[in-house]
């Protein structure tokens, strides 16, 4: 094969383009950039309630080591929300009302939901857990709860809006 025919072949050579990734399509490796500040998705769980299904990815902050979960969420729309886990005593059953650091957090929804778990989250897979979100009365700041088991984690958060995340993908 001569020169002109390898430099103006149709056949690409070169590595394909990055899938575009939304909010409910990121996948483990991929950066998430929030509040000016690069996180790497290590780890997702897909949670299961009867048809509803609804995203959780732990993402890793670039050399500082915190962990924040991004929770994403179709119900009439996307809904999506910024976590940490935080230290609350709490035991079932899960109580209707909840104060957290001066706030008070009133029951919304409560299930249980099958979990896949990919990444760091791959520990999960298979398991079940049962949950109850709350939500102060200004619908401002969210809390969830979570049991594993014999343990319940306990996690505080609040929403973001689509438009305040950018989504590198980390892989093809």
């Amino acid at each position: 094969m001569g020169l002109f025919s390898r430099l103006f072949s149709n056949k690409k050579k070169d590595k394909p383009e990055p899938k575009d990734r939304t909010v409910l399509t990121i996948e483990i490796g991929d950066i998430i950039t929030y509040d000016l500040k690069d996180y790497e998705v290590v780890g997702k769980i897909t949670y299961r309630d009867g048809g509803y299904e609804w995203l959780s990815y732990q993402l890793l902050e670039d050399g500082n080591h915190e962990t924040i979960w991004l929770s994403a969420e179709m119900d009439d729309e996307l809904e999506l929300g910024i976590y940490k886990r935080i230290q609350l005593p709490v035991s079932k059953p899960y109580p209707k009302e909840i104060t957290y650091d001066g706030k008070t957090f009133y029951k919304e929804e409560e299930g249980n939901a099958r979990v896949l778990g990919q990444g760091r989250s791959e520990n999960l897979q298979g398991m079940e857990t049962h949950y109850v979100d709350y939500t102060d009365s200004e619908e401002e700041s969210f809390l969830s709860l979570e049991s594993w088991g014999t343990e319940v984690e306990a996690s505080v958060g609040y929403p973001i809006k689509p438009y305040e995340l950018k989504i590198i993908a980390g892989s093809y």
